[in-house]
This record gives C-alpha cells, structure tokens and sequence, in this order.
C-alpha cells in the first residue's frame, strides 16, 4: 500500500518536470505558468537579453548630422530639410559609406514615425525590380496624393519618396519606364536612387537628379566610429586590432562594424580582441604569411614554391584575396626594378582573368609565384 502511494506522488512530479523540460523551463516556472497565466517580468527581460541587434542596425544614423564625413551632401540635405522642398536624388559610391543611412534618417525627420511608412517606399536588391514592378508598385504608390501635416501637428511636405537601392542593377527597359513616372509624378513624388556604380545609370535619370558621390570613409573617421561602438558595448580591443578591422574593411563602414561584432561575439564578454582574430574572421592574409610566401620565392626552387601554394589552397584562402593582397606587396618590394613589377602586375591580370572564367585555383597561383620566382631569381 506504501509503494502505491509514493509511485502515485513521483508520477505528477516527474510528469510536471518533463512538460517543463519540453517547454525549456523548470518544474518551478511551469508550475507558476499554471498558477499565473500573466507572465512575470523576469521572463520578459531574459527575452529581452536574448535578442541580438545587428550593430549595423543599432548604430545606423538617426538624424542627417549623425552621418560621418559627407559633408556636401549633409549641408545640401539640411537646407532641404529646413524648406521642406527636395529634389530627385541620385547618390552613388563605394558600399558602406552610408548612402542608403543618409536618406532613411532624412525621411524619418521629414515625415516623422508616424507618417515614415505611409509616406516611404523603399526597394533594394532582395526585391524584383523588372518593368513590371517599375509600372505597377512604384507606378501605382507615385500616383497617390499626400497631405501636408503630420499626425502631432507639425507641417510635412506634401510628397512621397520612393528609395531605389543598387538602382545599377535595374534593367535598362526598366530604367526607362521609371523615366517617365518621374516626369508624371513629379508633384507627389521624389525619386532617390542609390548606386555604386552611376556609369550604369542611364542618362535621361541622371539629369533629372541632383548627383551625389560618397566618399570612402577616412582612417580617423573609421577609427573614432570604432572606439565609440567598443566603449559602448565594453568591448576590450588595442589599436593594432582596431587597425586591422580598418585595413581588412577597406573604407567599408558596414563591413567594419560587422567584422567588430563578429570578434566579439568570439571571444566572448571576458575576452579581448586581438589582431589575429580580426584577421581570421575576416579571411585576409596576414602580413607575416604574405613575406613568407615571398621568400620562398626567393628559394628559386619549384619544390618549396608548390609546397607553399598548396599550404595556400589547404588554409582556405581564396585566390581573389592573395591576389590583391600580393598587388600591394609587390608594388612596395625594394627588391625588384619597375620593369620586373610590370611583367608581375601584368601575369596578376591574366590570373585574375582566368579565375574569373572558373580556372583552377592551385595552376593560377602556380604560375603567378613562378613569374615572381623567375623575376626575383633571373630578372625574367
């Protein structure tokens, strides 16, 4: 009778321990849950902490100010925003240098949270931008009026804005018909169009918008935006890290941060960032590989030079990076004559070349340190 009853007690517990495991929870939690059906606020600041905000996203300009060193189109857009009246934009420039940043944050100031998704439409290279989208999306969101007073009272201008990221990708057709909604739509609706390359673009867009070039972003600008995340977040970096996240990012503002949070989320709260790590997540080449790989150049043995380029191959390096890594190296060598780097530079283009057109990998790289064994060895 004794051992019927102690089975009937375990048997609930254990039932209630294993609906809470399922659950990802203790016995104690899920039996609250079933007292309480409101849930506590512990709970929801464990939710809180488990979410994880992009840095880019966490960072992103808030304002027009907030942008770093474009200072052309910042004193251009604050005028604009000072008379209410803006022109078609067109911004073109290197990735990460806050092209699409500069307009989300002059939107939001112009329209206000509460009219920024009413009044803003915004395509980027995820969606189909085919003529088809560029007649009915954009053509049918262009063709609807807008007031000019914001829900708190304060006045708006009475347009929209249709934000056209990587606008380079865009098909010709497309580009045409868009033309032409521009010309339509020109009382409701201004046009940004962002590009990295505006040589794409074609020509009867570009005179219809004020042209504006982003600048690479510059070391110190960079650096301090750097500085600035790290004492935010408690980060523990040295500046040799902080170079390098510069130097693999190549002017890259998103590319940085994204390269900065990566690190960290390796090592971890406790640990700090070294410059290896950032080197290692981010796949570039380390400045001590990179002479080694030189001197074995200087062997002028193909034995050695096959050994290192396999050793290449095997650490799962791409031959895009060593390539413009090496461009760099090689144009700093003391050791060889302006004649020697040319015929280098040269055989770099061709193995560029054919690995654009699926060469393999290990052959190009063979014959491009075999032309810099040849040069260093027998000066050709």
């Amino acid at each position: 009778m004794s051992m019927q009853l102690l089975v009937y007690v375990i048997q609930p517990v254990r039932a209630s321990a294993m609906q809470a495991f399922l659950k990802g929870g203790s016995a104690a939690s899920s039996k609250n849950k079933t007292d309480s059906p409101v849930p506590s606020s512990s709970s929801k600041k464990k939710d809180g902490k488990a979410r994880i905000i992009p840095w880019i996203e966490k960072y992103r300009p808030k304002t027009v100010e907030d942008v770093a060193f474009q200072d052309e189109v910042i004193a251009v857009l604050k005028k604009s925003l000072e008379g209410s009246d803006l022109p078609n934009l067109l911004f073109y420039g290197p990735p990460g240098t806050g092209k699409t940043s500069t307009i989300l944050a002059a939107s939001r100031q112009l329209f206000g949270p509460e009219l920024y998704k009413d009044r803003v439409l915004e395509l980027n290279a995820s969606d189909e931008r085919g003529i088809n989208v560029i007649r009915e999306k954009v053509k049918k969101f262009a063709q609807l009026t807008a007031g000019g007073t914001r829900p708190d009272g304060k006045p708006c201008p009475p347009f929209k804005i249709i934000i056209l990221d990587e606008a380079d990708s865009m098909t010709k057709d497309a580009q045409s018909a868009l033309r032409r909604t521009m010309e339509r739509e020109s009382k409701t609706t201004r046009f940004c169009l962002i590009c990295n390359y505006v040589s794409r673009i074609i020509e009867p867009i570009t005179s219809r918008c004020a042209k504006f070039r982003f600048k690479m972003l510059a070391e110190d600008i960079l650096i301090s935006r750097l500085q600035m995340i790290c004492k935010e977040e408690g980060i523990a970096i040295d500046d040799s890290a902080i170079d390098a996240v510069f130097k693999t990012s190549d002017g890259d503002m998103r590319k940085a941060i994204m390269t900065l949070q990566s690190a960290s989320r390796l090592c971890g709260k406790d640990g700090a960032i070294t410059k290896d790590m950032i080197f290692d997540i981010s796949g570039v080449i380390s400045e001590d590989y990179l002479d080694k790989l030189i001197n074995k150049c200087r062997s002028d043995s193909y034995e050695e030079l096959d050994v290192a380029v396999q050793d290449i191959i095997h650490e799962g390096y791409a031959a895009s990076q060593v390539l413009n890594q090496l461009h760099d190296k090689i144009i700093t060598l003391d050791s060889l004559s302006d004649k020697q780097k040319s015929v280098v530079c040269e055989k770099m283009g061709e193995v560029d070349k054919c690995l654009m057109d699926g060469a393999d990998e290990y052959l190009q790289l063979m014959a491009l340190f075999s032309t810099i064994m040849s040069q260093m060895c027998h000066g050709g």
